[in-house]
Formats: C-alpha cells, structure tokens, sequence
C-alpha cells in the first residue's frame, strides 16, 4: 500500500485519561498539587511490558470534548510501510510501559469510526527509531534497522477505539518526545499526524525513571521543537494518568473528516 501524504482537513477533540489524575488538555489541567511531578517514581515499572497484567482498566475519554480544526503534521522520514497488526509493539524494548489509547470519530456528528486503520510508531528510550528508513532514524544500527520494535496497526473497535502497549517514547536531537500515527479508512488516507506529553511528564521520567536516567539531558522541550508553534502545542498533547498497574496511560480523540 502506497504511504503518500493526501492529508484533508482533520478535528481533534479531547481526551481524558482512564484513571487517575489526569494531566489534561486546556481547560482541564490538573491542579499543580496533583500533577505528574508529583507521581512517586518508584510507583512505575521498568524494563518493558513483560509482566503487564492480562487485563488493565478500559480508558475513558471526555464526556463533553471541544472539536477543534487543526491542520496534520508530516509523516517524517522514519515511516516503514507492512507494519503489523498488534496491540503490544515493543518487541521486548525496554522503557516505562504506556498504554496509548486513541478514540477516532466523525468530525461533523462525533460519531464512532469503527474499523479504522490506526497505525503508531515512535523513537525507543535511545532515541532509536527501527526498520529501514532513512539513515538519520538509525544511524549504524543494524539491529535496530533489521527490527519492527514501536510499530504497529489495529483497527478501531465499535467504540472508535484502539489502544497499543508500549513505552514511553525517547528523544532525540531537535525533537520532544512524540508519537506518529496515521489513520486510514476504507483504505484511504485521512490523516497523518502526532501527539506529545507534557513537558513536566517528560522531566519526571527523563530526571528519574532508571530506564531514561543514562540518557543526556533531553535539549528539547515541546516550546523548542520544530513541527509544533507554541499556539498549538495544547491541541497536541496526550491526557495521561498514572494506573494502578504501574504504567502511563495516554489518551486522545481524534475527529477525522472524509
């Protein structure tokens, strides 16, 4: 399947996080007493998903969301085509275990998308990306070029849901933290864009979680990086809470238009 960027106009509507606290979007940010850098970090598990429970709480999503028009961010020269279908896609890489979880509904009516093509992918702890892309995603990394890890396609539920286990996503050099995705829909291509974490997220996990601490100190925050302006940078950020099984959960509705 060709991967070219037809983008069309695409809503973005928020999301609430399945339990928790929730580090929100606009007008619902969590107070500064209950924000993440607050989490005890040590409440968090290390090392990958391996040993996830069987069955985790199902997310929740804003009851009364905003839709917003914004436009899709590029695709970005790390993409690999023929990524499977599959709901953990770590490939046993170590990091913080998160939950992604994407609603995607009607724009106009805000109706459910079921059967929607969602696809992810994103950078390891390293800052690694895997799969043969460009050179600068990998660079001399034949494992990681040899490798699918932080890849992966479902297609939504009846809900409009998709949820991925996966890590937190490493960073690299003029990028914050992100996450790609790209939605299809009857095989057409309706969006192509990405999603952030707050930045006090990032510093509690980059300054304290054992599996992010050998890194450098990361040289991007969301106001630096390069595809976002800081007008937009609200509209592109995941809602997060901590679970009780010792991982992220991350949430986000997407309204998409055909």
């Amino acid at each position: 399947m060709q991967r070219r960027t037809l983008i069309r106009t695409a809503a973005l509507l928020g999301a609430v996080a399945s339990t928790g606290l929730p580090l929100s979007r606009r007008a619902h940010a969590a107070s500064p007493s209950d924000g993440p850098q607050h989490w005890p970090i040590a409440e968090f598990r290390a090392g990958g998903t391996n040993g996830l429970p069987a069955q985790l709480p199902p997310p929740t999503f804003r009851q009364l969301p905003q839709c917003v028009v914004t436009p899709a961010k590029t695709l970005g020269p790390c993409h690999t085509n023929d990524v499977p279908i599959r709901q953990d896609v770590t490939e046993g890489v170590t990091g913080l275990p998160t939950r992604v979880s994407l609603r995607i509904v009607d724009a106009g009516t805000c109706a459910p998308v079921a059967n929607a093509d969602v696809e992810i992918w994103h950078a390891d702890v390293r800052g690694v990306y895997s799969g043969r892309a460009a050179n600068m995603c990998n660079p001399g990394d034949l494992a990681a070029k040899g490798a699918g890890f932080l890849r992966g396609r479902q297609l939504t539920d009846a809900n409009g849901i998709a949820s991925f286990i996966t890590v937190y996503p490493g960073w690299y050099g003029g990028r914050t933290p992100h996450i790609h995705l790209r939605i299809l829909v009857k095989q057409r291509e309706l969006l192509i864009s990405q999603l952030l974490f707050d930045d006090a997220l990032n510093d509690l996990i980059y300054r304290g979680h054992p599996d992010y601490t050998k890194r450098p100190v990361r040289s991007t925050t969301n106001q630096g990086d390069m595809m976002f302006s800081a007008a937009e940078i609200a509209r592109f950020t995941f809602d997060t809470s901590k679970l009780e099984a010792g991982l992220i959960q991350a949430s986000y509705t997407v309204g998409i238009t055909s």
